[in-house]
């Protein structure tokens, strides 16, 4: 008698170690330039010298690796096991950069990092219960969100890297457009085992283009070491400072509710929807990772919303294959030159990959709003009022620079500051008694309201 197997989800498939390569760069390319920004800005502000810059970014790429690992593969009760990648969180830029500056140096920001690691574990189970709070018209609305904030980011890059000296050259815009001609050029025309690879493939082509017309710089590749390893407290022993800590409290709330947004919106791309309990593990995970961090040198970790894009267009949801990119990115921690020859990729190269990656994740996000019910109720209300204040801070960054640290940290991501408004409105509107007599819109046309 035969037996049938039962089908394996596209998440658990595992595809052929040639694809697994493959797909995994094509990830790692899309979070490189994001991940190693953070420890950029943090230790340029500090005034680190470059060895110890160098330190920090290679400790950054191991622990993202083995946060990746952690979120996609997971142990027990920790992590979704979706295809997620993880990487430092912009959120704790400022507060850091402030820490570091002025509240005791690198080891007060591991001590607090570290603290805030273990409350976010904690925090899971509860955040994990909030689940209720996010129908498709608030988990379509904050994906929305997540891919319209980012679409700067790569706007930034397009034109050529923020701060770079020829920032906005028609040249540079242009080596984004050829890329994202190839990219879009492959989805329409390759076949689907190369369509698959498509972001690849530009990066690839754009890089080639780029050499010959002077974009890279391989003058860092001959400076990096061959191999490097982060050790514990490189930088001191941790210092526990109360300001300090709860800065990065308020943090650890911001990135666990952009998480929230990024496993949703995972999910909802690979069929494999996110429950209560996964919630909690993804979280549970995202705060061992920033443990991890507080010991070996780096920073916060959370979902890294650039991958989400890729996962949509790309069509490929195994988890393995992002575990594979986590793979990838331990090695890049521990052999500093191939960190180099990534990071030599120019920014107009990954901007014009960017763009539609990015793009991908508001449309997806269009895509969830269908299904939602917009006649006689207010839900275009929520989607509207949502939107527009999670695309402010994006739109105009100073908007809130009179405005205490505290608030600054949880509203200038336009990410949790669109989330927590969807949240908040849509339980005004549909969960709260509603008010007596019809909305307008449920009248029939030509008929006013008494």
């Amino acid at each position: 008698m035969a037996t049938t197997t039962a089908p394996v989800h596209p998440v658990d498939e595992v595809p052929p170690v040639r694809q697994l390569a493959a797909f995994g760069l094509q990830h790692v390319l899309a979070m490189y330039a994001g991940a190693v920004a953070v420890p950029l800005i943090v230790g340029g502000a500090m005034k680190l010298s470059p060895a110890d810059l160098a330190y920090l970014i290679t400790a950054d790429l191991l622990v993202c690796g083995i946060a990746t690992l952690i979120q996609c593969v997971g142990f027990w009760r920790f992590g979704v096991r979706l295809p997620i990648m993880q990487g430092c969180t912009f959120a704790a830029v400022s507060p850091m950069v402030l820490i570091g500056t002025t509240g005791g140096g690198l080891p007060a920001i591991y001590g607090s990092v570290i603290v805030a690691g273990l409350a976010i574990m904690l925090l899971a189970p509860v955040f994990g219960r909030l689940l209720r709070f996010f129908p498709p018209l608030v988990t379509g609305t904050v994906i929305l969100i997540i891919g319209v904030s980012l679409l700067p980011v790569a706007g930034n890059w397009a034109a050529g890297g923020v701060g770079s000296k020829d920032f906005g050259e028609p040249k540079n815009l242009a080596l984004a457009a050829f890329v994202l001609a190839v990219v879009i050029g492959v989805q329409r025309f390759a076949p689907a085992y190369l369509a698959r690879i498509a972001v690849l493939i530009g990066i690839a082509v754009g890089l080639a283009v780029a050499v010959p017309f002077g974009f890279t710089d391989f003058s860092g590749v001959g400076d990096a070491d061959w191999v490097g390893v982060s050790t514990p407290f490189h930088f001191g022993t941790p210092a526990f400072r109360a300001s300090a800590i709860v800065s990065m409290l308020v943090v650890a709330l911001v990135t666990m509710t952009e998480t929230t947004g990024d496993l949703i919106a995972v999910g909802e791309m690979t069929g494999r929807k996110v429950e209560s309990r996964s919630l909690s593990d993804g979280l549970r995970a995202d705060g061992l990772s920033t443990v991890l961090g507080g010991v070996f040198n780096t920073f916060p970790y959370t979902a890294y919303a650039q991958n989400v894009g890729l996962v949509g267009m790309t069509r490929v949801r195994s988890r393995w294959v992002v575990a594979t990119a986590g793979g990838i990115l331990v090695l890049l921690g521990l052999l500093p030159k191939l960190g180099a020859v990534v990071a030599a990729v120019p920014a107009p190269v990954l901007g014009g990959a960017g763009l539609v990656m990015f793009g991908t994740v508001a449309a997806s996000g269009l895509r969830t709003l269908a299904t939602v019910d917009f006649k006689g109720n207010n839900n275009l209300t929520v989607v509207a009022v949502s939107v527009a204040v999670g695309v402010l801070p994006v739109g105009v960054p100073t908007v809130y620079a009179k405005f205490p640290d505290w608030f600054q940290t949880v509203m200038n991501s336009g990410i949790s500051a669109g989330c927590l408004t969807a949240v908040v409105l849509n339980l005004l509107f549909n969960h709260f008694p509603a008010k007596a007599g019809p909305t307008p819109e449920s009248l029939p046309t030509g008929v006013e309201p008494a």
